[in-house]
């Protein structure tokens, strides 16, 4: 039985080909990497390569975003412009959903992040990632909330106005429809 979480030789190549064209056109995202080594290091881990597939499957539209020496890792986030659009309608955690006594979303953020293989960007991921563009001017991501808050029963999310990036609170069993979430994988 094949591993549900290896992609075709069809599906490898075609993921390859769009990432490949998305790293080109977006250099400015990733100065000084060389897309050969990117790859090489993909071909080197099918599981990383499947939840990269994910999520561009759920219109993240990934990229790398930069690289760690110490760990030698490509780091990607969903570069889509929108929050990605599989990926909305979603409360914050099982906690959460499992609090909701009628009109449950299908999934929550943090419970589809792991499914897929991919972490929440934080507050500050969130804000590193608009030194490359504008993103979320129409809809908003839920971001990693801090224990304290979470206990609470909230957790936050990000979007960008007024040429700003802003924080907001909300009850973490709230789902909406222009709300979703961007992640991030290390490979």
């Amino acid at each position: 039985m094949a591993n549900e979480k290896e992609l075709s030789p069809k599906q490898r190549e075609e993921l390859f080909k769009t990432l490949k064209t998305r790293f080109e056109k977006n250099m400015s995202r990733h100065e000084g990497l060389e897309w050969n080594k990117v790859q090489a290091k993909l071909e080197a881990n099918t599981i990383k390569l499947w939840s990269l597939n994910e999520m561009e499957q759920t219109g993240g539209e990934p990229d790398v975003v930069g690289y760690n020496k110490n760990t030698d890792e490509y780091i990607f986030y969903d570069c889509s412009a929108e929050s990605p659009k599989g990926r909305r309608s979603l409360c914050y955690d099982r906690a959460a959903l499992d609090s909701r006594k009628e009109y449950k979303p299908a999934d929550s953020a943090l419970d589809m992040a792991a499914s897929i293989g991919i972490e929440l960007l934080t507050e500050e991921e969130y804000r590193e990632l608009h030194k490359f563009g504008k993103f979320d001017s129409k809809t908003s991501s839920w971001v990693k909330t801090p224990a304290d808050i979470r206990k609470l029963g909230g957790a936050v999310f990000c979007d960008f106005r007024y040429g700003t990036v802003f924080l907001y609170h909300n009850g973490a069993e709230s789902y909406y429809a222009a709300r979703g979430f961007r992640g991030s994988l290390r490979v």
